[in-house]
């Protein structure tokens, strides 16, 4: 069987209605299809959008995925970004268009709406021991024969489970053995003898498929440069040793995957994979940083390892929430309408950036963004704001994972407001 490719799923959700689920957009496109709206391209500011209204930078968002299509592809990295940032099928097929090699994701939910919307390549970095999922996915294997699919094994238990829930299945899961990034880091086997025993327990089933090693070095205890290459070199050490072993000796392997790679330490992780010795095998040498779609004004700006190595170029901030001035109600504070339901908030505040009145922008100076309740953002201002009841305020997000969780249909924007697409989430 083959499967759609997706453009059939992408047509129905062009052809969605908008209504009352998705905030922010203007009443009066109720019962309008997502294509009709677009065709219409209403402007952010005077096409009847409601505060509070996030918006993509077109611009922005196309500049990154050329940046980093370009990036992988003079270091001789294949890409699987991290789709859970986004949930958006809209963006994995741009992002796939931009040469990604597949789409990584973290929970069987994420599998199945990539898999609708035809995502024929998929990544999956957790170990999966959820027998209702892996029977899912075994049958979607044994269905399409060019569907790949691997995911994370990080203990003899869950190949235990794993196995227990595959057997029967035509064709066997491939895994990849993930090594933790150091003690008291997340998920992984922590010792190289714990991962030579993992993957024996693989070797010893034929459920599973042993395809290579991988791991989040974002991880790292402490992170900087020398930690985070020391442990990207015992990543691909392993895979050395593996092979070596003969380990990766499943029948039709033609490549074997080592992969890295969140959005604040792709340099290293560029750096250590281009030291990797040949192998028996072709090296898939997968890059996983999901973040760099919209990137982000806070966190991963902080992060971005373009700023390490400007020569590479630079990641755009894409994302802009705006709200509405509802209340000043003295000299030193005022309040918008946009709160923890609308904005990243759990690595940085918003940032206050510009404020629009009249048609007119000009810049947020002496307003700064201090707290989030449920609905409203706590503005704290010095004797520079000009800022009144009514005025637009437009803030500058930290974290991007956060961001697009929280909104169902987001406008993606020209630099002049029109409105040109809408990306619809699934979380």
């Amino acid at each position: 069987m083959v499967r759609d490719t997706g453009t059939e799923a992408l047509a129905r959700l062009a052809g969605e209605r908008v209504d009352h689920r998705f905030k922010g957009l203007p009443p009066d496109a109720d019962g309008l299809t997502l294509t009709e709206l677009a065709a219409e391209r209403r402007n952010l500011f005077t096409g009847g959008f409601a505060t509070p209204v996030l918006a993509l930078s077109a611009e922005r968002l196309e500049h990154n995925l050329r940046l980093m299509e370009t990036y992988a592809t003079r270091h001789g990295l294949a890409f699987a970004p991290h789709g859970k940032t986004s949930m958006a099928p809209q963006l994995f097929h741009r992002q796939l268009a931009h040469g990604a090699w597949g789409i990584t994701l973290a929970v069987p939910h994420q599998v199945r709406v990539a898999r609708e919307f035809g995502i024929g390549r998929i990544f999956l970095a957790n170990e999966l021991v959820d027998a209702a999922a892996l029977k899912w996915i075994s049958a979607q294997l044994d269905a399409d024969s060019d569907f790949r699919f691997i995911c994370y094994v990080d203990s003899v238990r869950g190949v235990e489970l794993m196995d227990a829930a595959l057997r029967g299945a035509a064709r066997p899961l491939d895994v990849v053995v993930e090594l933790a990034a150091g003690e008291g880091a997340r998920t992984g086997v922590r010792t190289e003898a714990e991962c030579v025993a993992v993957a024996d327990a693989v070797g010893a089933v034929e459920t599973l498929r042993l395809v290579g090693v991988a791991g989040y070095e974002g991880e790292v205890p402490q992170a900087d440069p020398e930690r985070v290459h020391a442990w990207l070199r015992r990543l691909t050490a392993l895979a050395v040793e593996f092979d070596k072993a003969g380990r990766f000796a499943g029948d039709g392997l033609d490549e074997i995957v080592v992969s890295a790679g969140g959005s604040a330490w792709f340099d290293a992780v560029a750096d250590v994979f281009a030291e990797l010795p040949e192998l028996s095998l072709p090296a898939l040498k997968l890059l996983r940083s999901g973040a760099y779609v919209s990137h982000d004004d806070g966190h991963y700006r902080k992060l971005t390892p373009f700023t390490r190595v400007p020569e590479e170029g630079a990641l755009e901030p894409a994302f802009r929430l705006w709200a509405q001035i509802v209340s000043r109600p003295s000299p030193e504070q005022a309040f918008a309408n946009a709160g923890k339901r609308d904005a990243a908030y759990d690595l940085d505040l918003p940032f206050a950036q510009v404020v629009r009145r009249d048609g007119t922008e000009r810049p947020a100076t002496g307003v700064e963004v201090t707290g989030l309740s449920d609905q409203h953002a706590w503005l704290r201002t010095t004797a520079e704001a000009d800022l009144e009841v009514g005025d637009w305020v437009g803030m500058g997000l930290s974290h991007p994972c956060t961001s697009f969780d929280k909104w169902q249909l987001i406008p993606v924007a020209e630099a002049d407001g029109t409105v040109v697409d809408y990306i619809r989430t699934f979380f």
